[in-house]
C-alpha cells in the first residue's frame, strides 16, 4: 500500500481507518449463552444462547446448536433467565402533564412536550426490566391529550427516547377516559351520559372538519383554518392513532364499545376493573384490554369490584390480555410481580409472560420490532436471576436494542433498583446550603 504523501492526505486516511474500525467495533456480537431463554413467542430453551449484532437479534437457539461469531463478547447466562424486555401500556413516569382545565376534550396536546427525561423513575423502570413505555397524560379528562411510545435508552432530550414511525414522526396513541375521573365542574361532563355525549359530539365535529377539508379539493382559498384537535381527533377517525382508553365499571367499559361501534376507532381498554364480569362481550369485540394486577386494590369507588382474577377471566373468554403499572400506582421496579399476582389467581403462566411483552407489544402496534426474543426484532432483553414470577428473583441487567442501560453490579444502578438516599432524586440539588454543594466547593 502506498502512504499518502501530503500530511492532511494522511490524516484524513487515519481518521477514515478509525471510523472504519469503530463501525466494525459497534457491530461485533454480543452472545448471551448457556441461559434459560424465554422467548415468549415459543416455548423455553435451555440451555440457549441469544445473539446480539447492531442492535438487533440476530440468532436464538438451543446453545450447542447456535452459531457463535468468533469475536462476539459472550455473556455466560449459567443459572440465568433471559427474556423479552419488559412493555408497559400505561405509565406516567417522567412527570408529564397533560391538557389542562379549559376543556374536557384536547385531542391538540402531547405529553412528549411536558416529559422530564431525567426523571428517576426512568432508572427505576429500567431497574425493573422496562424497555418500552407508553407514556401518557392523566385520565381527568375525557380525552386528554397524546401519549408518547418510548424506548427507555439512556436520553439527554426528549429526542432520544420516543419511537419513531418511518417519517421520523414520534409514535403514540390518544389517551381517553369515562367514569368518575373525568365528572367535574362545566365544562367537565357532570354525568356518564353528558360524557358519552361531548365525545360524540367531538367526532363529528372532527368528521366536518374532514368533509370541509375534501370538499376543498386542494384550494387555498377554501381549506379551513388548520386545526390541531381536528388533526388529532382525525388520526384516530382515520385508523391512525390507538385511543387507550381508561375506564373501570362495566358499563363504562360497554360505553366504550358502542363508541368503537359507531366511529370505527381502534381502541386499549385500559383498567378494566370490571372486566370480568363483561368478558365474554370485550372477548366478541376482540377488544383488547390492559389490565392492573394490584395487591392492595382501593382508592376509588368505581374499582371496588377491581379482581386478582380479571386477567385469567379475559384469557379464557378468548380476549387479548396485557398488563400495566399505571406508574406511580405501582412501582415499575414490581413490575414481574404483577404477573405473579396474575397467575397465583388463575391465569396462566404463558400468558401472564405474554401479557408483559409481546401482548403489550401488539396493543401498541409494536411487535414487528419488539416484544418477543426472535430474529429481527430489537434487541430489547433483561438478564434475571431466577424464574420470572418468583418473588426472589431480581433484575441483573436490562438491555435495549443491543446496548446496556442497567446493570445491578453498577453501583449507581443499584440504587435505583433498591432504593436509598438519592434514588428519588430527579436533579441534583444546588442550593446554597445543601451538604452536596459544600461537598463541591472544597
Amino acid at each position: 500500500m502506498t502512504r499518502p504523501s501530503h500530511p492532511v492526505a494522511a490524516v484524513l486516511l487515519a481518521i477514515a481507518g478509525l471510523a472504519l474500525s469503530s463501525a466494525k467495533a459497534a457491530e461485533r456480537s454480543v452472545v448471551f449463552t448457556n441461559a434459560t431463554v424465554l422467548p415468549v413467542s415459543g416455548p423455553p430453551i435451555a440451555p440457549g444462547t441469544v445473539v446480539v449484532t447492531g442492535g438487533t437479534i440476530s440468532a436464538v437457539g438451543p446453545s450447542e446448536t447456535t452459531n457463535v461469531p468468533s469475536d462476539a463478547d459472550v455473556v455466560d447466562g449459567t443459572g440465568r433467565v433471559i427474556m423479552p424486555g419488559l412493555i408497559d401500556t400505561h405509565s406516567h413516569v417522567g412527570g408529564g402533564w397533560g391538557g389542562d382545565a379549559s376543556s374536557p376534550l384536547q385531542a391538540d396536546v402531547r405529553i412528549l412536550d411536558s416529559i422530564n427525561v431525567r426523571d428517576s423513575g426512568f432508572r427505576k423502570a429500567r431497574a425493573g426490566g422496562l424497555t418500552t413505555l407508553n407514556i401518557m397524560p392523566g385520565s381527568g379528562h375525557l380525552l386528554s391529550g397524546q401519549t408518547l411510545y418510548a424506548k427507555l435508552r439512556k436520553a439527554s432530550t426528549i429526542d432520544d427516547f420516543y419511537i419513531r414511525d418511518a417519517a421520523g414522526r414520534p409514535l403514540g396513541g390518544m389517551k381517553m377516559a369515562n367514569g368518575t375521573n373525568s365528572q367535574r365542574d362545566p365544562p367537565f361532563p357532570g354525568t356518564r351520559s353528558k360524557s358519552a355525549a361531548l365525545v360524540r359530539q367531538k367526532f363529528l365535529k372532527a368528521l366536518d372538519y374532514r368533509r370541509k377539508v375534501d370538499e376543498a379539493k386542494g384550494d387555498a382559498a377554501k381549506v379551513p383554518d388548520r386545526d390541531l384537535e381536528m388533526e388529532g381527533l382525525l388520526d384516530v377517525l382515520d385508523g391512525r392513532t390507538v385511543v387507550h382508553h381508561h375506564c373501570h365499571r362495566a358499563d363504562d367499559i360497554m360505553t366504550v364499545l358502542r363508541l368503537r361501534e359507531e366511529f370505527g376507532f381502534k381502541v386499549v381498554l385500559h383498567h378494566v376493573s370490571e372486566a370480568w364480569k363483561v368478558a365474554d362481550q370485550l372477548a366478541a369485540a376482540k377488544a383488547p384490554c390492559s389490565v392492573i394486577v394490584v395487591d392492595s386494590p382501593g382508592g376509588k369507588i368505581e374499582a371496588m369490584d377491581l379482581s386478582l382474577a380479571t386477567g385469567a377471566v379475559l384469557e379464557r373468554a378468548g380476549a387479548a390480555v396485557a398488563i400495566h403499572t399505571d406508574d406511580p400506582v405501582t412501582d415499575s421496579r414490581l413490575f414481574l410481580r404483577s404477573a405473579g399476582l396474575a397467575v397465583r389467581a388463575g391465569m396462566s403462566r404463558d400468558k401472564a409472560l405474554e401479557a408483559l411483552t409481546l401482548a403489550g407489544a401488539r396493543m401498541l402496534e409494536l411487535d414487528g420490532r419488539t416484544g418477543s426474543l426472535d430474529v429481527g426484532k430489537d434487541a430489547d432483553l433483561i438478564v434475571l436471576s431466577g424464574d420470572p414470577l418468583s418473588v426472589h428473583t431480581k433484575v441483573l441487567q436490562t438491555w435495549v436494542e443491543g446496548t446496556k442501560v442497567f446493570d445491578r453490579d453498577d453501583p449507581d444502578d443499584r440504587l435505583f433498583a433498591v432504593g436509598g438516599y438519592g434514588a428519588g432524586r430527579d436533579q441534583r440539588a444546588h442550593a446554597c446550603c445543601t451538604d452536596e454543594r459544600l461537598s463541591e466547593t472544597k
